[in-house]
């Protein structure tokens, strides 16, 4: 059967993405979060930050 160049460049692509493991995909998409929420001004709400407790066993934290 006959395809056009464009069909045969297509199938390429999409067998080259196809390609790259879920696991490559899943820790790019988490290097772009975290460098996405270190940046200060960025639109949206803001993820909210874990309050720090003072520790009963460490006598310096509590003054």
């Amino acid at each position: 059967m006959k395809h056009s160049v464009e069909y045969e460049r297509f199938t390429a692509l999409v067998d080259r993405v196809l390609a790259v493991p879920h696991e490559v995909i899943k820790q790019r998409i988490e290097e772009h979060r975290n460098k996405a929420a270190a940046n200060p001004n960025r639109r949206g709400p803001k993820p909210k930050q874990k309050a720090v407790k003072p520790s009963a066993s460490d006598p310096e934290a509590a003054s």
